[in-house]
């Protein structure tokens, strides 16, 4: 029988206005060794426990109160008062105006999946391990979409190679190069260099920092969808 990976266990804080979710979630959280510190169904209740509670996730339904998007609320709201607590934004849809709304907020430690896609203790481990490493997940689906319509408005991204384009749609779920090699099998030099030639491809600048680098290339597709109008 092949081992399981031990997970880290981390401490959860979860807002959610959908009861029969938000309970779970808490279920699946404690199955996978997490310690949950606190249920809520709003943004508001999650904000007002945080002082007394030591949190390293919290994960948000987007959709809730306060107000219609409370989740991108919420999420600010900690981002500015807990810079270090990760933060992990759930939607029934992917959208690509979800997605700009969380880049501003920001692009560490940050991320947005489908709640149906983290039903599954390895998945939700997986994405909240990335989250924890400070790094920005999001969904492939959403992803995978605005790599296809940037193909489609952009010169630019129609001018990569194949596995030009394998790399660039890992790199827009936010996985770093390590991952991106154990994902299509080759080597973190070979990944590398497929990095380096996508980015003088797309033209960004060599002066910005490698992270900086990557998410321009994630901008870039948000930009291109953005100026093409309607959804991916």
């Amino acid at each position: 029988m092949a081992a399981v990976r031990e997970a880290v266990t981390m401490r959860v804080a979860i807002a959610d206005d959908g009861i029969l979710f938000r309970e779970g979630l808490v279920m699946l959280l404690e199955a996978a060794g997490h310690d949950v510190v606190g249920a809520y169904d709003g943004g508001d209740q999650l904000l007002a426990a945080l002082p007394s509670q030591q949190v390293d996730i919290a994960v948000l339904d987007i959709r809730m109160p306060p107000g219609e998007e409370g989740g991108l609320i919420t999420a600010q709201r900690v981002r500015e008062r807990y810079p270090d607590v990760g933060l992990l934004l759930l939607s029934h849809y992917a959208e690509s105006h979800y997605l700009r709304a969380m880049l501003e907020i920001d692009t560490e430690a940050i991320g947005y999946r489908l709640k149906e896609r983290i039903a599954g203790v390895q998945m939700l481990n997986d994405t909240l391990e990335r989250v924890r490493a400070r790094e920005i997940v999001i969904e492939p689906v959403l992803a995978g979409r605005l790599i296809e319509v940037s193909e489609q408005r952009d010169t630019t991204v129609a001018s990569l190679g194949g596995r030009e384009l394998d790399v660039l749609r890992l790199m827009a779920e936010g996985r770093a190069n390590r991952s991106i090699a154990k994902q299509l099998y080759v080597s973190v030099k070979a990944v590398e260099k497929h990095v380096a030639s996508l980015f003088v491809k797309l033209g960004i600048p060599e002066d910005a920092t490698m992270h900086h680098r990557r998410v321009l290339a994630v901008l870039s597709y948000l930009q291109a969808q953005k100026a093409g109008g309607g959804r991916p």
